[in-house]
């Protein structure tokens, strides 16, 4: 007599982390490399003009003319409080797709320079560790463990928030 058993049901937290297995662009800010998945990258490019917009946070450095539609451009390190570089040969501006209220939005996101391409499995992901009472890190979607190295999993669409994302479209509109 053989017995049926129903198949193992996932954790949400399991689920999670299924989600989060996939392609990632690597790219370093300072001595840190953080990563955005693939398909939120529409393109890497070299540092463009970039047109300044008077009366916006200081990591807004303004708008980029691309193939005829105007994007706001942030620049990474100051957004998350590092000192501010000198652009060289190796800083880029990473286009990347963000969901807000609105629909999709386009962004240039500066960075110190973009490294490769990583495809992570579940197993190389750790969830968030909890930083202490106060510290809400919402845009960390976790951490990856890559060759004794960890890189921070950020999810681009909550590094700004509603009304940073809100004001990034008036900077345009």
């Amino acid at each position: 007599m053989s017995t049926l058993t129903a198949p193992a049901q996932s954790s949400p937290a399991s689920q999670k982390l299924d989600q989060r297995a996939g392609k990632y662009l690597t790219f370093g800010l300072g001595n840190e490399e953080f990563a955005i998945q693939v398909l939120r990258v529409r393109e890497i490019m070299g540092i463009q003009e970039i047109t300044a917009v008077p009366q916006t946070p200081s990591y807004v450095k303004g708008v980029l003319n691309l193939r005829g539609k105007v994007i706001p451009v942030v620049d990474l390190r100051l957004k998350f409080g590092l000192p501010e570089l000198e652009y060289t040969q190796r800083t880029c501006i990473i286009v990347a797709q963000i969901e807000s209220q609105n629909g999709k939005l386009m962004i240039g996101i500066i960075v110190d320079g973009v490294s490769e391409v990583l495809t992570l499995q579940a197993a190389d992901i750790e969830d968030t560790p909890d930083f202490g009472n106060g510290v809400e890190t919402p845009y960390i979607l976790g951490m990856a463990k890559i060759k004794n190295k960890v890189k921070i999993l950020l999810d681009i669409s909550m590094v700004f928030t509603a009304q940073e994302v809100q004001r990034l479209g008036g900077v345009t509109g």
